[in-house]
C-alpha cells in the first residue's frame, strides 16, 4: 500500500512538472518585453543591420503566428524566408500549441487531484511533487552551464526530424534576430519559473504539515 501511494505521488509529481514546464514556456513566449530587452542587450540592431522597430515588428509576427489562436500563414513584413525556414516554424508552432494543450489538460487533472487530496487531508504528495519538479530543470540547467551550444544542438536534433532549423542568414535573415544567446535567456527564465513552482509546492507542504 505504501509503495502504491509513493508511485501515485510520483505520478502526481510528473503531472506537476509537465504543468509547470508548459505554463512556463507559454509565459516566456508571450513575455515579449524579454525579447525587447535582449534587442538592446545583445546589440541586435548593430549585428543584424536592422532597426529596432523592424526587429520587434518581425518578432511579433512570428510570436503571433505561433499562437494557437492564429490560423494565418507566416509572412514576415520586412524579411525574406525560404521554404525550409517556413516549414521549421510550422513545426515550432505545433510544439507551442502542444504546450497549451498540455497546460490545459494537466491543469484540469491537478485541480481534481488537489481537491481529492484536500478532502482526505493528504499533503505529502506536495513534497514529492516539489522534488520531482526539480529533476528536469536541474538536468537542463547543468547541461546548459557546461555547454549550452551542445545542449542547444542536441535539443533540436531530438525535437526535429530534419535540418530545417539550420538557417542560412543570406536567405533567412530572421536567424540574425534570434541569436542563440536569446534562447539561452529563455531557457534560464523557464527553468527559474519551474523552480519557483517547485518552491511553492514545498512551501504549501510545510505550511499544511505545520497546521495538522
Amino acid at each position: 500500500m505504501k509503495k502504491q501511494k509513493q508511485a501515485a505521488n510520483l505520478l502526481i509529481g510528473i503531472i506537476f512538472t509537465l504543468f509547470f514546464i508548459s505554463t512556463s514556456v507559454i509565459i516566456v513566449i508571450n513575455s515579449r518585453f524579454l525579447y525587447r530587452m535582449d534587442v538592446d542587450f545583445l546589440h541586435l540592431s548593430e549585428n543584424s543591420g536592422y532597426s529596432k522597430e523592424v526587429i520587434t515588428r518581425n518578432y511579433d509576427v512570428l510570436i503571433d503566428y505561433c499562437s494557437p489562436f492564429n490560423d494565418g500563414e507566416l509572412r514576415f513584413p520586412d524579411l525574406p524566408s525560404s521554404e525550409s525556414a517556413l516549414s521549421h516554424f510550422a513545426e515550432v508552432k505545433v510544439i507551442f500549441v502542444a504546450m497549451y494543450y498540455i497546460a490545459a489538460i494537466t491543469g484540469i487533472l491537478l485541480i481534481f487531484i488537489i481537491l481529492q487530496k484536500r478532502k482526505k487531508n493528504e499533503y505529502r504528495y506536495l513534497k514529492t511533487a516539489s522534488l520531482t519538479c526539480i529533476i528536469l530543470p536541474a538536468i537542463v540547467g547543468i547541461a546548459s552551464m557546461i555547454n549550452f551550444d551542445k545542449t542547444f544542438i542536441l535539443f533540436h536534433k531530438l525535437v526535429f526530424s530534419n535540418d530545417d532549423w539550420l538557417f542560412n542568414p543570406s536567405t533567412d535573415p530572421i536567424i540574425l534576430l534570434l541569436p542563440e544567446a536569446f534562447f539561452m535567456h529563455c531557457a534560464i527564465a523557464i527553468v527559474l519559473l519551474v523552480l519557483i513552482g517547485s518552491g511553492l509546492l514545498y512551501w504549501f507542504y510545510r505550511r499544511r504539515r505545520n497546521t495538522l
